[in-house]
């Protein structure tokens, strides 16, 4: 997907909502676990339920690699479902890989050529060769982790480089050597919502991937004052608040609910931007 494309998505559904898929055997409804597959019929009813009101959707590949080959399995039939019924959908891997060039370049293989996903989430802390492999693609997206919502940010993240500028926002300007509003985005968590200004400030065109909202306790609207650009350029991810909404039977009703929710305040920010 070109980044036109996903601008018209967005502002066709009037929302950028990314749904995470955090699919945990543990965590989801008890009648399903006798299924063949567990993880994918959670997926895909999640999936049926929200597609209306999400632009994208992110697995995180950490709750399938945990289960070994069955959790690949779960992860390839998720993709080819929502390629096979809903293709206008933003597929994003959450992955956070980022090694020397040509493990990035398998890895790039394996995310954009065997599972056809439009994006991937990358750790840029090895430099540009272990990212400029997955920008080698065309219409597929990298997403780089800038600064992040976990405490553990401030460990890195927030400290001063030689000039006196925080790490984060030297890997923000270095990497727009790199890449372009084409194919690259940057994962700003939404707890770190009050320093949207000063990233937009050095990535003023460039999509956001903002997770963090709910659960994790972002505050959706300081996300779109200060995230917001022209042309969107935001894609706010929701896992848990939505996938588990319930945990009985009625759990793809009640992500249906929430997932509307979310969408309509959107939409809301998005009329106040007059966007």
């Amino acid at each position: 997907m070109n980044y036109h494309e996903l601008v018209e998505i967005i502002r066709e559904k009037k929302s950028f909502l990314c749904v995470g898929l955090d699919s945990d055997l543990e965590k989801i409804p008890t009648p399903l676990l006798s299924c063949d597959d567990p993880i994918f019929e959670f997926n895909k009813t999640i999936i049926d339920a929200t597609h209306n009101q999400a632009v994208a959707y992110k697995p995180n590949l950490a709750f399938y690699e945990c289960n070994g080959l069955k959790g690949w399995l779960s992860l390839e039939k998720t993709v080819d479902y929502i390629r096979a019924h809903y293709p206008k959908l933003f597929l994003i891997a959450d992955a956070k890989r980022g090694d020397i060039g040509n493990t990035s370049k398998m890895y790039a293989k394996t995310f954009f050529e065997n599972l056809d996903f439009d994006a991937v989430t990358v750790n840029p802390y090895m430099g540009s060769d272990s990212v400029t492999p997955f920008l080698e693609y065309r219409n597929k997206w990298v997403i780089m982790l800038a600064l992040t919502s976990n405490k553990g940010a401030d460990d890195f993240q927030k400290q001063k480089t030689e000039n006196s500028k925080p790490l984060y926002e030297k890997i923000l300007t270095e990497s727009q050597q790199w890449g372009t509003k084409e194919n690259l985005m940057y994962v700003v968590g939404a707890t770190q919502a009050a320093m949207l200004a000063e990233v937009r400030k050095v990535v003023p065109e460039n999509f956001l991937l903002v997770p963090g909202v709910g659960a994790q306790g972002g505050e959706l609207n300081q996300v779109a004052q200060y995230g917001l650009n022209n042309h969107f350029g935001l894609l706010v991810n929701s896992s848990r608040q939505i996938i588990y909404a319930s945990k009985n039977s009625d759990f793809a009703e009640a992500a249906s609910r929430e997932a509307k929710s979310i969408q309509a305040e959107m939409e809301k920010l998005i009329r106040l931007k007059s966007l």
